[in-house]
């Protein structure tokens, strides 16, 4: 199995972080983002969109979008199950990505990349600031009944989230996070977690 990414793209890091969960090694192609090879016509073949990260299997299947082969690897590799056989708890692993995915990553690394790139355009950043805090009230608020976003495990939600909180705080937007304390709480047990470590690199 190879999977192609860049190990600072959020998208890789949440396949990485189901592959350590399932304690499975894979064969990483490193794809440099800064030299523009996730544009290249081989690699426009394997991804179409231009963007990491591509899996494929040994078998010459070959698949992306980090979300759809992070549910795929769940369903398919032994090891910790990161989907709940609860249909309750399912349907809330599935809301909160939905939640990430429509409402939280846009504007969080709006701030990030502005952060990141040393550019800090004030504007965007400010629309950054401003997009987080619903979602962040939102999670906090579901976080007060429960440890985890879907219940009371680890779930493929934690995995997409973490990405995107893990970079805000990289760049010095911990104040952001700082007032939602069920989140901080949350985070805490996330970002420790030796799955999300091995993932970010550290």
């Amino acid at each position: 199995m190879k999977l192609y990414g860049n190990p600072m793209s959020t998208c890789t890091r949440k396949v990485l972080t189901v592959l350590a969960e399932k304690g499975r090694e894979v064969e990483f192609i490193n794809i440099d983002l800064m030299k523009g090879e996730q544009k290249t016509p081989a690699h426009l073949a394997r991804q179409p969109f231009g963007v990491v990260p591509v899996l494929e299997l040994d078998d010459g299947f070959m698949m992306y979008e980090s979300r759809a082969i992070s549910r795929f690897l769940d369903r398919t590799l032994p090891g910790t199950q990161l989907t709940p056989a609860d249909p309750k708890g399912y349907a809330l692993m599935e809301q909160f990505m939905g939640v990430e995915q429509s409402y939280f990553s846009g504007p969080a690394m709006k701030v990030v990349m502005e952060r990141f790139r040393g550019t800090n355009n004030e504007q965007n950043i400010a629309q950054g600031r401003e997009g987080v805090k619903h979602p962040l009230e939102v999670i906090d608020a579901a976080l007060a009944k429960r440890p985890y976003l879907a219940g009371n495990d680890f779930t493929l939600a934690e995995v997409t989230w973490a990405p995107y909180m893990e970079y805000l705080f990289a760049v010095g937007e911990k104040d952001l996070v700082a007032p939602h304390k069920n989140v901080m709480a949350w985070w805490e047990r996330v970002s420790s977690r030796p799955s999300v470590k091995k993932a970010f690199g550290k």
